[in-house]
């Protein structure tokens, strides 16, 4: 069976490689938000925890479902420290799940009812996980407001907060009409980081993006010092490929078919190390 990662790979690599390496930053965010601009300004409005929780709950089992609904009725009635505590729980039960959307909205109500860093962070990361890949456009685009209005929170709380900030840098490259402010927000926690994982990682996205492909092969080397994945790997070796660099993407894309052990995405790698050995 595949794991999380494994799937993320075979998605965005096989599927969305191509669409991410021909468009500029600056033309994704446009086109985004040429189309979606409606729903973010209306994000909280448009979507509930409530709705995205019903949503959620139809891809479950019937009795985990039950459960759930069973925490939520309670957490309505409660109120105060007990009220986040019910909540706690039921975000407990989606991160089991691997259901971001409803976390972000109930991180996002215990950071309301209890103004923490934490809280606002994880709601953040809650609505960046949910909006990656998803293939609803306007949910997309209303859950990369939600984390911009999270990050920013966050940041009121503490200015210094390199998560915030990375959390914050990255959705506003995807989200906003000045992707430059993400960028320049990422670049500062790398320079305050130079090991940070997300923002490097981040970053490493943005520079194939943009074509800037020697910046993206330091930005993934780094990552794959920190923590080496299928999907680094394969980012490596594309932008070796993209810089004439055959023998060094070819090492990188045998690493990235043996850490992913995925059928689908072997098959894909053969082939261009096929072309590559030409």
């Amino acid at each position: 069976m595949l794991n999380t990662k494994q799937i993320v790979v075979v998605v965005i690599v096989v599927v969305m490689i191509g669409a991410l390496l021909v468009q500029p930053i600056k033309g994704l965010v446009d086109k985004q938000e040429e189309n979606t601009t409606a729903a973010a300004d209306d994000a909280s409005s448009m979507y509930t925890l409530k709705s995205v929780s019903e949503l959620a709950k139809q891809g479950i089992n019937a009795t985990l479902a039950q459960d759930i609904s069973a925490i939520e009725q309670q957490a309505e009635a409660a109120q105060g420290e007990q009220k986040v505590t019910l909540l706690q729980s039921l975000a407990n039960k989606w991160e089991d799940l691997a259901k971001p959307i409803p976390q972000g909205f109930i991180y996002k109500e215990m950071a309301e009812t209890t103004p923490t860093l934490d809280y606002w962070v994880k709601s953040g990361d809650a609505f960046r996980k949910g909006y990656t890949n998803q293939q609803d456009t306007a949910l997309a685009s209303a859950l990369n407001q939600l984390a911009i209005e999270s990050y920013e929170k966050a940041i009121e709380l503490d200015a210094n907060s390199l998560a915030a900030k990375t959390g914050l840098g990255a959705s506003l490259v995807t989200g906003s009409s000045n992707p430059m402010a993400g960028i320049a927000l990422l670049r500062e926690v790398v320079q305050a980081d130079p090991k940070n994982l997300d923002a490097n990682r981040t970053l490493g996205l943005f520079s194939m993006q943009s074509g800037q492909f020697d910046r993206a092969i330091e930005r993934f080397q780094t990552v794959i010092e920190i923590q080496a994945d299928a999907e680094s790997y394969f980012y490596l070796a594309t932008a070796y490929e993209k810089i004439g660099q055959k023998s060094q993407a070819i090492a990188a894309y045998q690493k990235s078919k043996e850490l992913a052990a995925d059928p689908t995405l072997s098959q894909y790698i053969d082939r261009q190390i096929e072309a590559l050995s030409k």
